[in-house]
């Protein structure tokens, strides 16, 4: 049986993507989204580690997202600590450059509306995230170190009618604990087997989709 839509809107699933590199820096070609490919100088200035700038990661992460046929709510949160609330309306572009642009405007303007000037696509919003979280729902970092689970059989376990949050890491190294994201309630892996981010969120949102019957 497949779900409907009125019960696919009520188990709302909401995703975090944590510690993303979001920064923009002034170049002679105005501001730029720093990164490492073709900022190296200047984190050599700054004394930072170029591979900790690596926007490319969230732009992977929210494609992946967002084109999934599972309709989401999102948030993102920088490393630099700002947080910015993803509309599932919003179309990600394809290209890193567009995207690195899109991101320089809305850490400048602060929100990013649709061209029609109906939707709010992106916009930054106060911390903490959990203050925009539904109340007493139950919240999971997907990491290496978690417990390891099948997530077609995971997601079946869930309880109904409830809305569940999952974190993700949007950085190059490390991976997300209680120690660096107080609010999560427990971690799990979905594989025994690395895997990008891009690739653990097309995984776990496959077996909500394939559990909800979306195709």
């Amino acid at each position: 049986m497949s779900a409907s839509k009125e019960d696919v809107k009520r188990r709302q699933v909401i995703v975090i993507l944590e510690q993303a590199a979001l920064e923009t820096v002034k170049t002679s070609k105005g501001y730029q989204l720093l990164n490492c490919d073709d900022h190296k100088g200047i984190h050599k200035k700054l004394n930072r580690e170029a591979s900790q700038s690596r926007p490319d990661i969230l732009h992977q992460e929210l494609m992946a997202l967002l084109d999934s046929p599972l309709n989401k709510a999102g948030y993102l949160k920088a490393t630099k600590g700002v947080l910015v609330e993803v509309s599932s309306q919003m179309r990600v572009p394809r290209t890193y450059k567009r995207f690195a642009g899109l991101m320089v405007q809305l850490l400048h303007t602060l929100k990013i509306r649709s061209s029609d000037g109906n939707h709010t696509l992106l916009n930054v919003i106060k911390n903490p995230v959990t203050k925009h979280l539904p109340a007493n729902c139950k919240k999971y970092a997907l990491t290496r170190t978690g417990t390891l689970v099948n997530p077609w059989e995971w997601v079946e376990s869930l309880p109904k009618d409830e809305p569940v949050v999952f974190i993700f890491g949007a950085m190059a190294h490390g991976h997300i604990s209680k120690e660096n994201c107080n609010y999560l309630d427990d971690t799990i892996s979905i594989s025994e087997y690395p895997m990008s981010g891009a690739q653990a969120i097309c995984r776990l949102l496959n077996g909500f989709e394939r559990h909800w019957g979306i195709l």
